[in-house]
């Protein structure tokens, strides 16, 4: 099987070129070069498969009413999509053997859209001499492909800015949460424990998200956040939080919605803590508690769609948000479990069902 294209195999074709690293990133699956042998026709006249091609290598016919036109790959004609009106206008053949690139249209018309209409917010924010590498690191966090621009422009209406010396605390472990920060200058360090058992979990730079976890759980602080250098952070209350970010970044999903996922594919991540777990769980399951969530996240399939439950639905939820944030597909159940009809509480939980630990080491094991 051929290797996904590279960013610089990329450069060269239009519109993909204004893509941003991580949205090519999302795109990877589909980046694989497809052969076309000699004589074989791509697509014909009044197709209308919504799909974009964009020849690779090779050579081309396209061939409509009004006459045809030879396409090689490297011309300007090979830079943009091939015959892209739908339905089609062109019948296209390969006139010797050749490779195209095909791409889901309404993926990409998505992500186009979504990447120029931050563009003309940074655009708008550069002309008034604003400071925008912090949004523009911001904004490659896959979390803010669901995030409408109109909702980044209000979260920028209310940020509150704050500048702070090194050395000194953002967030105390143990705190109420009742606001998340973007970190905007500066580097940071996230810590958790005391004395000889204190641990250093992450160092923040600029464009950082953090103490969001303490909102969506409802929970204390979980961690420590402390300035390395002098910095700014913005500060974005409790509400404005859940109205402009949660809203549109934390999918839920019923019972029934949820199961014609898991036909399709998706598994039950079970997000809360083992003792929980192991008292009864969903079949074939994975158990990745909240708290570990972010350490281990690295051993899910980011081509898997992940169903997060626990009792109420606020961890499940913390966990979709968390999963967004690092580019995974995922939704939580709506209201938890404690919510369902008691016949499908039984039913869902199984206290001898068979499911997954996620363990230390990069490793699953069965749990029976």
């Amino acid at each position: 099987m051929s290797e996904p294209l590279n960013p610089e195999q990329l450069r060269s074709l239009t519109p993909l070129n204004v893509l941003s690293e991580q949205q090519w990133r999302e795109l990877r699956s589909q980046l694989i070069p497809q052969p076309v042998l000699a004589g074989q026709v791509l697509f014909r006249a009044a197709d209308q498969a919504r799909v974009t091609y964009y020849l690779l290598a090779g050579e081309l016919l396209l061939q409509s009413a009004e006459g045809q036109q030879r396409i090689q790959a490297g011309s300007e004609a090979s830079c943009h999509p091939l015959s892209p009106s739908l339905p089609r206008l062109h019948e296209a053949r390969a006139l010797t053997d050749a490779s195209v690139l095909a791409l889901d249209t309404a993926t990409l018309n998505r992500l186009l859209t979504w990447r120029l209409a931050y563009q003309d917010l940074l655009l708008e924010l550069g002309q008034h001499h604003e400071d925008v590498e912090w949004l523009e690191r911001l904004l490659e966090n896959p979390l803010f492909a669901k995030v409408p621009p109109s909702n980044v422009r209000a979260m920028l209406a209310r940020l509150q800015r704050i500048e702070l010396s090194a050395g000194s605390t953002v967030l105390q472990e143990g705190d109420v949460g009742d606001s998340c920060y973007f970190l905007k200058h500066g580097r940071a360090e996230v810590i958790r424990g005391a004395g000889s058992a204190q641990q250093v979990l992450a160092e923040l730079e600029i464009g950082a998200c953090f103490g969001e976890e303490a909102l969506l759980a409802d929970s204390p602080r979980n961690a420590t956040v402390t300035l390395l250098e002098d910095g700014v952070v913005l500060r974005l209350d409790r509400q404005d939080f859940f109205a402009l970010l949660k809203a549109p970044v934390v999918d839920e999903v019923s019972l029934g919605e949820a199961s014609r996922l898991l036909a399709a594919g998706a598994q039950w991540l079970d997000v809360r803590l083992q003792d929980e777990y192991q008292r009864a769980h969903a079949l074939q399951s994975l158990n990745m508690p909240l708290q570990l969530l972010r350490l281990k996240a690295r051993l899910l399939d980011k081509a898997r769609t992940y169903l997060c439950y626990c009792d109420s639905g606020k961890r499940s939820s913390s966990a979709v948000f968390l999963l967004s944030q690092l580019g995974y597909s995922a939704y939580a159940l709506r209201d938890g479990v404690d919510a369902l009809p008691a016949v499908q509480r039984d039913a869902l939980l199984c206290e001898s069902g068979s499911g997954y630990l996620a363990r230390s080491g990069g490793r699953t094991e069965r749990s029976l």
